[in-house]
């Protein structure tokens, strides 16, 4: 199974690409839902937390803490 340890400014990679051809958001919002960021265009979308999991493929790149 995909890791689901995420947090705020992580960059995630999806399952599908988004349709400018990137398949690598941010994470910019965190709660019941989270809104991601596409690297690609900057088109953000704000997807429920387990639709989210189930959507996410692996995360790229741990924010700094």
């Amino acid at each position: 199974m995909a890791d689901k340890n995420y947090q705020m400014n992580d960059v995630v990679e999806m399952k599908k690409p988004h349709p400018c051809g990137e398949n690598r958001w941010r994470i910019i919002r965190m709660g019941a839902d989270i809104r991601i960021k596409c690297l690609g265009c900057d088109h953000s979308t704000l997807l429920p937390r387990r639709r989210f999991e189930t959507k996410m493929k692996r995360v790229v790149e741990r924010a700094e803490t």
